[in-house]
């Protein structure tokens, strides 16, 4: 598999990720480069771990690992995007989950990268360098989603309050698109 081959599946694999950091960060008007990065970092880290998972499954759990994968990632889109649509009605004083609390970061990228854990098998039919590749698609999601982190701000600077519930809005729609696309199949 080609490099080129690589860095295209990286950015497609880096889409809901990228929807999910502009989605949350809007909330924040005001986030420090550092945690910016951190939100990065934890979307570009589960996307780089999944597909190593992957392939080390092999092909014995593809089955496993493509069925009940979209279903999970649903499942915990559908409810962090609902808690957000909640908070986004209370008043900012009383919102109690945010990019900083660990739990909600490790649940985002994990639901986000499900995906990867399916390409991860694939990659383990083909020749391909799984170091290689997922640094690769570690790399470029971090990048793709530290950009999408400053979408997300600039966006919550101009929409105020209505960009949490919008952002709930999207993780709900990118949960629903997750399970159609594999309904769909």
């Amino acid at each position: 598999m080609s490099i080129l081959n690589i860095i295209l599946i990286a950015v497609t694999l880096s889409l809901d990720a990228m929807a999910v950091s502009a989605a949350n960060s809007a909330r924040y008007p005001r986030m420090s480069f550092l945690r910016a990065c951190r939100v990065a970092f934890f979307f570009g880290l589960f996307q780089a771990l999944m597909p190593i998972i992957g392939w080390m499954m092999g092909t014995g759990l593809e089955k496993i690992a493509s069925t009940f994968g979209p279903w999970i990632a649903f499942i915990l889109l559908v409810i962090l995007g609902s808690k957000m649509i909640l908070e986004s009605q209370k008043p900012k004083g009383e919102k109690e989950v945010d990019l900083d609390n660990w739990k909600v970061l490790i649940l985002l990228s994990f639901a986000t990268s499900v995906d990867a854990l399916v390409v991860g098998v694939s990659l383990a039919l083909v020749s391909v360098n799984i170091w290689l590749g997922s640094s690769l698609i570690g790399l470029i999601t971090f990048g793709l989603c530290l950009s999408s982190v400053y979408v997300g701000i600039n966006i919550g600077r101009r929409w105020g309050k209505h960009a949490e519930l919008i952002g709930g809005i999207i993780l709900i729609a990118i949960g629903v698109k997750i399970l159609l696309e594999f309904l769909i199949k």
